[in-house]
Parts: structure tokens; C-alpha cells; sequence
């Protein structure tokens, strides 16, 4: 059985974007702050180990606009051209039924994305990401996740998208790793008991 992870930067107070779906404090500095070097590593080898990466229209939409072409811009970076190569190259699924088209080794699922997270879960082919708030909750919902991964910027925003959606049972969880990273940004990453 494949192992699914749902992993994203968050705030202190537990969100992944701030209201009008503001990034600009995910860096952990502050606003329109950027990751450090160290974490903006972290997050591509971890897309270079994800056999499949599973996306919501609006999470879909915001890195597809910028990864694609990201090794081409003036001044890319070589971090930032390994992450567009790893990026391009990684399979990806996008579930959605407005997007119209995908590029990018990607395909696009419309039908119920639980029974398809389901099916997925059972193939032996390594071990997939699922991003995006909606997409996630309904995964989460459904039991499907197994591993937690929470990139903690230290910064409050008061509202926006919740990382954790309401559920109707507890689920209990094993921390197994906790890191540092700099600007106080910490990651806590932790297993489903089942």
C-alpha cells in the first residue's frame, strides 16, 4: 500500500494562507520573505523522492504558472533550476473539473477524487504528496492520509485556509521527526497510528 503525505508550509496559528490567499509570510521572516536556502532544498528533494504528487485546481493553477518556465527566467537560480527539472519531471495528478487542460507529465482527474485517492493508494509504485486545502480535507476526511508534514513559520495571520479541516473522529498521530531551520521556521512531521 502506497503512503500518502499531506504537507505544507503553515502558520503558528495553523494556516496555509492567509486571507485573499496571501503567501508572502511562508518564507518565516515576515512578509514577502522567501524560504532559506536549507528549506527551499528540503521541499526539492522532496519533490525528487515523490513518485506522485496529487493537486487541487487552486494549488495546481499557482505552481503551474510559475514552475514550468521557471528555469528559463533571468537570473534563475540553480536551486530554482533543479526544482523546475524536478518539478516538470515528477508525475502529477490535478483534480479538477475546470481546468481545461495539463501539461507537465500531469493528468487531470474529474471524477470523485476519494475513490481515485483510494485506487491510487493501492498501487505498489512509491510514495505520493497531496497538496491544496480542499483536496487534502477531503482525503483527510476519508482516512486516506498517513503521514503529516507541517513546515511551521513562525508568523500569526488570525484566518484564511486551515491546514486541518473539521473531522468527525480523532485521528492519532506519532511524531517522528521534528527540524530546525532558519528564520525559526520549524518542521514537525508525524504518522497516522492505525
Amino acid at each position: 500500500m502506497r503512503k500518502l503525505t499531506f504537507g505544507m508550509n503553515v502558520t503558528l496559528d495553523g494556516y496555509i494562507a492567509a486571507p485573499g490567499d496571501d503567501l508572502s509570510w511562508s518564507g518565516g521572516d515576515g512578509p514577502d520573505s522567501s524560504p532559506s536556502d536549507e528549506l527551499f532544498q528540503w521541499w526539492s528533494d522532496r519533490v525528487a523522492t515523490t513518485s506522485l504528487a496529487l493537486y487541487g485546481r487552486k494549488l495546481w493553477e499557482a505552481m503551474s504558472s510559475h514552475w514550468p518556465t521557471a528555469d528559463q527566467q533571468p537570473g534563475a537560480t540553480p536551486p530554482t533550476i533543479e526544482y523546475a527539472h524536478r518539478w516538470r519531471d515528477m508525475p502529477k495528478v490535478v483534480f479538477t473539473s475546470t481546468t481545461s487542460t495539463v501539461d507537465w507529465n500531469t493528468r487531470q482527474v474529474t471524477s470523485d477524487a476519494v475513490t481515485e485517492i483510494t485506487r491510487l493508494k493501492t498501487e505498489d509504485t512509491g510514495p505520493m504528496d497531496i497538496g491544496g486545502a480542499t483536496l487534502a480535507a477531503a482525503a483527510m476526511r476519508a482516512g486516506l492520509i498517513d503521514e503529516y508534514v507541517l513546515v511551521t513559520a513562525p508568523v500569526l495571520v488570525g484566518g484564511g485556509t486551515p491546514f486541518f479541516t473539521a473531522l468527525d473522529n480523532w485521528v492519532n498521530l506519532t511524531l517522528t521527526e521534528t527540524r530546525t531551520f532558519p528564520g525559526g521556521v520549524t518542521l514537525t512531521r508525524y504518522e497516522t497510528r492505525r
